[in-house]
């Protein structure tokens, strides 16, 4: 097995290319709609799944076939939509947060005039969240229409394939390489999402540079019998 020399914790920077989207039978529906723009239903979809699901990879698979400008919904507020320059295709991260958020009813007014200007435009509109936009509480009755006819993408819960490939992604993002063995070790044990795969890549990678040792079957243990925090 290859260790990496543990000397600095430096930031995990993300793979978020198209060749670096694994297929599995949990997202590749999803996969496949995005793919079918510019053919989305109103020329909207609405990318949904649990926290770590990929839903930002894909947005940035999509923009980067498109040219989509990525603004995330909590900068949505503070923006002049009368200065944002004409766009053919925009994608909004965490859209779903917008009734949340303390300038939530600007946020949503500001999607609101997007949306129209790319539907005057024959534009296209991305926004991820956890669930559909019906779900979302949003408080503008013409936003939540307008993205109710929004086509709806699922990212479904991972299989073991696609576990297994996340946590070798979340690895090689942090610039870690493990063996196949320590692949095979974590996965019946750990949290079974997402959310926990990378909050348990984070343990192990401080772990090891805390400990100035390498990612190995007993380090593994150790961490997950700390929770996997």
């Amino acid at each position: 097995m290859r260790a990496r020399q543990l000397v600095l914790d430096l930031p995990a920077r993300p793979a978020l290319g198209r060749a670096d989207f694994y297929v599995s039978p949990a997202n590749a529906l999803a996969l496949a709609q995005v793919d079918a723009w510019p053919g989305w239903p109103d020329g909207r979809i609405a990318v949904i799944g649990p926290e770590g699901a990929g839903k930002t990879h894909l947005v940035h698979v999509w923009a980067a076939r498109t040219g989509a400008r990525i603004i995330a919904s909590a900068d949505l507020a503070g923006l002049d939509v009368a200065d944002v320059p004409a766009i053919a295709a925009l994608a909004v991260e965490d859209a779903d947060a917008l009734p949340d958020l303390p300038d939530g009813r600007r946020g949503e007014e500001a999607l609101f005039h997007l949306c129209n200007r790319l539907r005057a435009g024959g534009g296209s509109l991305m926004v991820t969240g956890r669930e559909p936009p019906a779900r979302w509480g949003l408080k503008l009755p013409d936003l939540a229409s307008r993205l109710g006819t929004a086509g709806v993408a699922r990212l479904e819960a991972p299989d073991d394939d696609l576990l297994s490939a996340v946590l070798v992604k979340l690895f090689a993002d942090r610039q870690v390489d493990v063996s196949p063995e320590i692949i095979a070790y974590l996965l019946p044990r750990m949290e079974r999402s997402f959310a926990g795969a990378e909050r348990l890549v984070a343990a192990l990678d401080r772990a090891a540079l805390s400990q100035k040792r390498a990612i190995t079957l007993r380090l593994a243990a150790e961490v997950l019998r700390q929770g996997g925090r």
